[in-house]
């Protein structure tokens, strides 16, 4: 197995400070770049130091990633708002859709290496995400239901007190989807 990149090992927050600058320096000025980020190590006691090539073979490998990432989100903006897709579960869907496609493609392409060239490491990260956005489409659900429940005690309460008729009640029920 060969041996990690360096920027790979660097320390999370560092990695995120990085790809935030290879976008504002719009994926330029790698030498500038590598004396800041060698000087941020060094202050923070590192002994690691990326060279300036380095950092240009992961900008390039970060700039495609970008330009993929923006080039989907748009696209499914579009398609979602195209097709009035307004339900953030509707949404979680569509992406699970999407991620699903990736997967098949990723297995897909796995299926073609011979045993040992398979990395499994590809097919659990894709795995991770598809239970991660069916989790959340759930937990959005159940807070979606929750809202609902507090809501519609609120008007009882409030139909209870006097506050509001009866008439008021149902009204108000059937706007808000739970009649």
């Amino acid at each position: 197995m060969p041996a990690p990149r360096k920027v790979d090992l660097l320390p999370p927050e560092l990695k995120r400070w990085l790809e935030a600058e290879l976008r504002t320096r719009g994926f330029a000025g790698y030498e500038a770049l590598a004396e800041a980020l060698n000087w941020k190590l060094e202050e923070e006691g590192l002994e690691l130091r990326i060279q300036k090539s380095a950092l240009h073979s992961f900008g390039a490998e970060y700039a495609e990633f970008v330009k993929v990432q923006e080039a989907a989100s748009a696209w499914a903006t579009e398609w979602m708002s195209e097709a009035g897709i307004g339900d953030e579960a509707k949404r979680h869907n569509v992406l699970f859709q999407m991620i699903t496609a990736l997967a098949f493609k990723v297995m897909q392409a796995q299926m073609t290496r011979a045993g040992d060239k398979i990395d499994p490491k590809e097919l659990g990260f894709l795995g991770k995400m598809m239970k991660d956005i069916m989790g959340s489409a759930g937990i959005r659900e159940q807070l979606v239901a929750a809202e609902r429940k507090a809501q519609a005690a609120k008007l009882d309460q409030a139909v209870a007190a006097g506050e509001v008729t009866e008439d008021f009640r149902a009204e108000a029920r059937r706007i808000m989807g739970f009649a």
